[in-house]
């Protein structure tokens, strides 16, 4: 196990020490718990990526019509370049 430095503001080393009696621990052991904590949410997470995490997002959703169905739509009124 590696030890490391940290400086932390004074209110924070009021709660943790605070947190580590109520639960009984050390500061340190406190301390990793709540680094676990965070590896564990961080991996929830998974890619960070906000394409990778949007794609699909709304898929399957039939109030969203079909985008080229939205396009031809919206070109209704337009002249069409055989016309020109």
């Amino acid at each position: 196990m590696t030890r490391i430095l940290a400086d932390l503001p004074d209110d924070d080393i009021k709660w943790l020490d605070a947190r580590a009696v109520e639960q009984g621990q050390s500061r340190a052991s406190v301390l990793r718990e709540a680094v676990r904590a965070y590896k564990a949410q961080a991996s929830a997470l998974g890619n960070k990526d906000w394409i990778s995490r949007g794609a699909g997002l709304w898929k399957g959703r039939g109030e969203i019509p079909d985008g080229v169905e939205y396009q031809v739509a919206m070109r209704e009124d337009r002249t069409s370049y055989e016309d020109l």
